[in-house]
């Protein structure tokens, strides 16, 4: 059972339900840890830990297409703070930025009209992050300021752009898929245009190749002999357009470039998945599907493993995991290899109809390791990656990392825990690498886990019903229930504080025309079934008990082939119920004792409009029974003659008694009025089983047929089918007609609470309030002009807020003025408690923060008030990174996470390889101490921060790779070309001299492979080589004149000459895989500077270069320079911690400088901490930063005797707990 408080003050939000086929590529997973998902014209903020909608937008007028997070690589300070920041586009053309936590509109951008075809968020650099890319059909890309809405540039391409995709390692490189094929642009940048109209290439269908018409063998069994059809595939890439009969559309479903590795591209199609070689433009893998199989919708590739999620047609997602083997014989040398995908985990299934199926899938970027599942009738299914240590598939083993953040297991540690991807399984192996023997290693087994559900409403239309109103008498048990009646026959009842579905009762067999509450915990509801060939109908009405869910027929036998009923009305006291038929007499019942008093004679008129008066005569029957228990009691006491009872405590009693007696035994006379179709208003009075006929009003003139009536205390309207009100004042004895224009009035409410004379009426085509004291609207909505969507039903749920019910699927619950509005998230009841530091003020985040990170130099770590001892207290040496990196998770902080990610891995290795050194003095060969251990190496997503050795091991796998799927002259050539750079001269020669001798090439390749054999290191040939090469490049032969370079073993010239004629990628690819350490760190230093220069200002991407090379003072400097204070002393303290500052300080031992440095940083973080408000941890940090520091504390403690040590876990905790509120 949900818990509940009493709230009076509801919330607007609203229920939603099934969704768009237009909503179905509106779904996003942001860093900040909440998902986004558009619903019809409306946006849901779903919370996947919890699984709650905790906030609903709405301002698009047409249907939502497509949603982005704002994305958090930046540092987080004051100025730049923690906040929820998404942009929608809608079917219209239109896009908004909003601003979550309010539900408003930070700017709304309109180019074209048509659906948007694509959005993204540019996070690939420093200068700004407000850039937003949007595809505006049918074939421009616009780059917008999403904070200002102003428009930066807008480009025009000669095809129609379906989406696009960021090169992730590459910010200038992005790709168009286009209705014919894919456009490459290489030149991309926020300060203006592309220039080229980018490099078109043409997808030749893979069922067009020749490798798919090959019949499969007979002998050999089915799905094999698909699989080796398929091996054999060869995409073919052309530049020229294809002829119709070889490709008749383009069905690539997707295009993505792979975040594990770079210049890696992902195409997906129906029945398989293409993993392409940018450099050589050829399919290096295909994940392809049996016959048999279920064909694929969409697949998202992960950043921290070489993986895919897949999305099936049956909503079954499947996690791939790259396996590079080798086929064939043992020997890495001639074996064929293959880029494999392994299934190593996949999802139940859902059962697909015709209006049930899955629509997207999102994963967690943060961690990777939790999907959530849309499905089109409106759930979400929240999936979850757990490992188990078993390996039971015949797969090759997967094995769980070594690691985490570079710090190896300790001796007590079982695990790593399961925080995301890569602390589940380790790296990929490079083909023929061994595994290393560690007794940590364990072999896992990857599952799904469902960890949520979130359903919505179920297709319209819908019959609503809000339960009675909140008294001073029912305040202690009140829920706000609101039952909504169903199409199929069920009626869902929800509370309207947490917006969570109450129950769900299947009550009718079909669709449920009304409901009617009889007390706070039961209704009655009524449904009819499809009419027979005489025009009757098969009639439900049930009385539902809400405690026990227990239903009975309220009619009994009655109900089989008759005509159907038109409306059921209960009266104000809940004693009588009128049934009323569309051609047969009403009936009327009491509701007590669940007998019919009366079923009208035939000749009763036909009521078309019928309403129970609020008056009764209840009051005036209690005190008439009152008084003669009294005088029944005082006479009883007078006969025994017990005076020393005193007769009031008797009649104290005996009152209590009646009290409970009262509600059966009377019966109070109450009234309803009906009308005609001729529009005669007739008074009917029941009193106990006696029903009374009483005076008739003829009709008004100035009215048509009345459709229904409404009636509170004095004031009585009727509403008519041409659309006019009239009001009468029974006091005054006055009626006021007035014609609203609006046609039909379908339905007209007074809103609760004493006094309170507004009224609802519900039209076709809207609703309106108007107040009957003044006779006067006070809002009104109509479809098409201020809404969207059509009225099915409306009640009021407070005595200032109504809800309807709408044709789009949701029910809204709005202020009176029916606008709709988001509302603010910390104004919600969430039943469960939402961790999302996004939701703060920006100071309480930040100090929750500091707060979280704080604590290891303090003694103890807390996570709350309970004051949790942290298990490791003496492992904090290496807690300090995994902290980190676990708290950039928790908040969901990119920057944050890929810097420390970084940081903690080198700062540990560069430690281990002191240590060495250390040990290696004393009688150890050193050559070991510098070889770092294999298996902690960061993962090729890191591409250039690799270690160099693991880069190059996977350099050479993959030309391996692109020599077995070359099928053209033109791919020889580029792995040729590929392998002098690498220095494997013997296999390039092979490769030159398989060049035929009709190619035009021929001459010029049989000379190079001579060239490339010959080459001696005598001194004449060597400085005629360089001369040829810098010719070469001064006459924009760049690529050939640093091969030759290469060949002589002048990598660091070629490197340079890259880096001049700006290659600066392709210098540092060249200097990891072919210099020496310092040649190849003077490269990738240069290669950081000209990231800081101002014009390509990127200078987290030049500090994580710089972390690679161990130049950790630089990093602390530069950090402290950018005013990244907590990051700099966090670091310097990571960097002390582990003693590697000191050596490696750029050659410099620990002088001056860096202690300046050291103390200036401290002394700025206790400063950022002081503004945060954490006192006594800037007193900490403050004691350590020399004599500014000692300034600082003066400051701090001005006027005390001193501080007691306890305040700072108190002090923090109670900052903590604030802002969480």
């Amino acid at each position: 059972m949900i818990p509940y408080t009493v709230n009076i003050k509801l919330a607007a939000r609203t229920l939603t339900g099934t969704l768009n086929l237009q909503n179905k590529t509106a779904v996003d997973w942001g860093w900040q840890g909440l998902i986004a998902q558009g619903c019809h014209s409306s946006i849901l903020i779903i919370d996947p830990k919890t699984a709650q909608t905790i906030q609903v937008l709405e301002r698009h007028k047409a249907n939502v297409v497509k949603v982005k997070w704002s994305r958090e690589n930046y540092y987080h300070n004051l100025s730049s703070p923690y906040c929820l920041r998404l942009a929608s586009g809608d079917a219209s053309g239109k896009i908004i930025v909003w601003d979550v936590v309010s539900g408003t509109a930070h700017c709304e951008i309109q180019e074209h009209s048509k659906p948007i075809g694509d959005l993204e968020w540019l996070w690939n650099q420093d200068a700004s992050r407000d850039l937003l890319l949007a595809v505006h059909p049918p074939n421009y890309i616009v780059l917008w300021n999403g904070d200002t809405g102003t428009k930066l540039w807008k480009k025009s391409y000669a095809e129609n752009i379906l989406s696009f995709s960021f090169d992730p390692f590459d910010p200038s490189n992005m790709a168009l898929l286009t209705s014919e094929g894919i456009v490459f642009i290489t030149d991309f940048s926020y300060s203006k245009p592309p220039g080229s109209a980018g490099k078109k290439v043409y997808i030749a269908s893979p069922h067009a190749s020749p490798a798919h018409t090959k019949p499969a063998p007979a002998t050999a069994p089915a799905p094999t002999g698909a699989k080796k059809a398929l091996n054999k595939v060869k995409v073919l890439i052309t530049n020229e357009k294809p002829t119709a009969e070889a490709v008749t559309l383009n069905d690539c479903l997707q295009l993505s470039y792979l975040p594990s590795k770079r210049n890696h591209m992902l195409l997906l199609y129906p029945r398989e998945i293409l993993i392409l070689d940018l450099e050589l433009s050829q399919t290096v893998g295909v994940v392809a599907i049996e016959r048999s199989g279920v064909p694929f919708i969409q697949v998202i590739p992960c950043a921290q493993r070489d993986a895919l999620y897949c999305l099936h047609e049956n909503g079954c997602i499947t996690l791939r995991v790259s396996n590079c083997t080798a086929i064939g014989s043992c020997n890495p040398e001639q074996s064929v290899q293959e880029l494999v995908y392994d299934l190593r985990s996949q999802c139940d299934a859902i059962r697909v109809t015709k209006t049930v199926r899955p629509y997207r899938m999102v994963i967690c970027p943060v961690n990777e390791n939790k999907a959530a599942l849309m499905v089109s009738d409106g759930r979400a299914m929240l999936w979850e990656l757990r490992r188990n240590a078993y390996n039971y598939s015949g797969l090759s083993p997967l094995y769980s990392p070594v690691s985490f953040c570079g710090a190896p297991l300790g001796p007590n540690q079982k695990k790593i825990q399961d925080l995301s991807l890569n602390s589940m399984i380790g790296q990929t192996l490079i083909a023929g690498e061994t595994l290393p023997t560690s007794s940590h290693q364990q072999e896992v087994q990857l599952k799904f886990l469902l960890t949520g559900l979130l359903s919505g409403l179920p297709l319209p239309p819908f019959a609503i019903r809000m339960c009675p109103p909140l008294t001073t008498k029912n305040i202690n048990h009140y829920q706000p229930l609101l039952a909504v009646g169903t199409s199929n026959g069920s009626v869902l009842v929800y509370n309207l504080t947490s917006g969570l579905l109450h129950k769900e009762l299947s009550v009718h067999s079909c669709e449920v025309r009304g409901i009617e509450w009889v007390s706070l915990t039961s209704f009655l509801s009524f449904a009819t079934s499809a009419p027979n060939n005489m025009g009757l109908v098969r009639n439900e009405l049930q009385h539902v008990d809400l405690p026990t869910g227990r239903c009975f027929a309220f009619r009994g036998e009655r109900g089989n082939d008759e005509p159907p009923i038109e409306m059921i009305k209960v009266s104000h006291l809940k004693q009588y119920l009128v049934v009323v038929f569309r051609d047969k007499p009403l009936e009327l019942w009491d509701i007590r004792t669940g007998t019919l008093l009366r079923e009208m004679a035939k000749n009763f008129p036909t009521v078309t409009a019928l309403e129970w008066s609020p008056s009764h005569n209840l009051k005036s029957l209690k005190k008439k029974q009152m008084a003669a228990r009294e005088a029944i009691a005082r006479q009883t006491v007078s006969d025994a003659e017990q005076s020393s009872v005193e007769s009031s405590v008797i009649s104290l009693l005996q009152d209590a008694e009646s009290k409970s007696e009262t509600s059966q035994a009377i019966s109070a006379r109450e009234h309803f009025v009906f009308t005609d179709t001729d529009g005669q208003v007739y008074h009917i009075t029941v009193e106990g089983n006696t029903v009374k006929d009483g005076a008739r009003i003829p009709p008004d003139g100035s009215m048509g047929s009345i459709a229904c009536i409404a009636w509170k205390g004095d004031t009585l309207v009727l509403g008519d089918v041409d659309g006019n009100l009239n009001f009468w004042d029974l006091k005054a004895r006055l009626s006021r007609g007035i014609p609203t224009h609006r046609g039909w009035v379908k339905k007209i409410r007074f809103a609760p609470g004493k006094g309170n004379q507004k009224l609802l009426v519900m039209y076709t085509d809207g609703a309106e309030v108007w107040d009957t004291k003044e006779v006067q609207m006070v809002s009104s909505m109509r479809i098409g002009r201020n809404v969207n969507y059509r009225i099915l039903d409306i009640d009021w749920c407070t005595s200032d807020k109504v809800v309807l019910a709408s044709d789009d699927g949701c029910i809204r619950v709005l202020e009176m003025a029916m606008k709709s509005a988001s509302y603010r998230m910390d104004e919600q009841d969430l039943t469960d408690p939402v961790w999302c530091p996004y939701l703060l003020l920006p100071r309480a985040a930040l100090t929750l923060k500091a707060f979280l990170l704080l604590q290891p130099w303090s003694g103890t770590f807390t996570m709350d008030v309970t004051q949790v001892d942290y298990s490791e207290k003496d492992e904090i040496k290496g807690l300090i990174q995994e902290q980190l990196n676990s708290l950039s998770k928790l908040f969901g902080d990119e920057s944050d996470l890929h810097f420390w990610t970084v940081a903690s891995h080198y700062i540990q290795s560069f430690a281990q390889a002191r240590q060495l050194t250390v040990s290696a003095a004393e009688g150890q060969a050193q050559s070991e101490g510098v070889q770092l251990s294999p298996q902690s190496h960061l993962d090729i997503c890191h591409d250039v921060l690799c270690e160099t050795s693991y880069f190059q091991k996977f350099q050479l796998d993959r030309v391996h790779l692109q020599e077995v799927k070359r099928s053209s002259y033109e791919h020889t050539k580029k792995c040729a070309d590929q392998l002098l750079l690498l220095g494997q001269t013997d296999r390039a020669v092979q490769l030159l001299l398989e060049t035929s001798a009709d190619n035009p090439s021929y001459y010029c390749d049989s000379l190079k492979a001579c060239l490339v054999t010959t080459i001696t290191s005598s001194g004449p040939s060597q400085s005629t080589i360089k001369l040829v090469a810098t010719n070469m490049i001064a006459n924009g032969k760049l690529a050939e004149g640093v091969q030759l370079l290469c060949l002589i073993d002048k990598a660091a010239d070629a490197c340079r000459y890259l880096q001049t004629y700006g290659e600066w990628n392709r210098a540092a690819w060249l200097a990891k895989v072919r210099l020496n350490p310092a040649e190849s760190s003077d490269v990738l230093k240069r290669w950081a500077e000209h990231l800081c220069s101002p014009q390509v200002n990127h200078k987290s991407k030049a500090i994580l270069v710089l972390l690679s090379l161990g130049c950790f003072y630089k990093v602390g400097e530069m950090l402290h320079s950018m005013r990244h204070f907590d990051r700099a002393a966090l670091f310097i303290e990571a960097c002390l911690k582990y003693g590697v500052m000191e050596s490696l300080c750029c050659g410099i031992s620990l002088t001056h400088y860096a202690h300046k440095l050291i103390e200036a940083a401290f002394l700025e973080y206790a400063r950022l901490l002081r503004t945060l408000g954490l006192r006594e941890g800037a007193a900490l940090w403050a004691s350590r930063a020399g004599s500014a520091g000692e300034q600082l504390m003066e400051e701090l403690f001005q006027g005390e005797g001193g501080i007691p040590e306890a305040i700072l876990g108190e002090e923090v905790v109670e900052l903590g707990l604030e802002s969480k509120e």
